[in-house]
């Protein structure tokens, strides 16, 4: 199956969830096929890959950053990102603000919530996050525009822990003010988290294979 006929599947599935195309280890031949077929929404892991790839591709691509940030690669990517999804910790937070005044620009950011056991996943805790988003944090972080909230499931087949970690995550979306944006769901559960109120997922491997 092609590449567009693959996203055509996927958004079959997923209704008006928005897709981000992940381009992870992806040619440029094949996220040109993928802006093609229509998609404007191209999310990268690495900040190099994502300077590069952003310098060769079509200017009107929203960029979205989705792995782990290191704060000294903030100020590389602030003049231009669209979303930042996985902001994990108050430090990156404030790098993000202080790079947003530098710019003169307001940064849009999802905060990252740890849903899954894996030591592997990063993120603020439940409580965290939830004190986090219900302050007063426009005060603190002027250039800083929180969308919402994102987080990534167990890797496993048990469905009924994915399920769970994704109703978790939504249950922090609901009693947050004013989120726009619940960003859960991959390749291998994003069925599973539309089912459980996503509106906003990230698919690379189910596009490119």
């Amino acid at each position: 199956m092609s590449i567009v006929k693959n996203i055509l599947n996927i958004k079959k599935k997923i209704n008006d969830t928005q897709l981000i195309v992940v381009t992870k280890k992806q040619s440029l031949d094949n996220i040109e096929k993928a802006y093609s077929s229509g998609e404007r929404n191209f999310g990268e892991n690495r900040v190099n890959e994502l300077i590069v790839k952003k310098a060769l591709l079509p200017n009107n691509i929203k960029w979205h950053m989705i792995g782990h940030l290191q704060t000294n690669k903030v100020r590389s990517i602030a003049s231009f990102i669209h979303l930042i999804h996985s902001v994990d910790r108050l430090k990156l937070l404030n790098e993000i603000n202080k790079c947003g005044k530098l710019e003169n620009r307001i940064i849009n950011c999802l905060i990252q919530v740890k849903i899954a056991e894996e030591n592997t996943k990063h993120g603020f805790s439940e409580k965290e996050s939830i004190e986090l988003l219900n302050s007063n944090y426009k005060e603190k972080y002027p250039y800083v525009n929180i969308k919402g909230v994102m987080g990534m499931a167990t890797l496993t087949n048990n469905t009924n822990i994915i399920e769970s970690e994704f109703k978790r995550l939504k249950r922090i979306y609901d009693h947050t003010k004013q989120m726009k944006i619940l960003s859960m769901g991959m390749s291998n559960d994003y069925q599973i988290a539309c089912k459980a109120g996503s509106n906003m997922i990230r698919i690379g491997s189910a596009i490119f294979k």
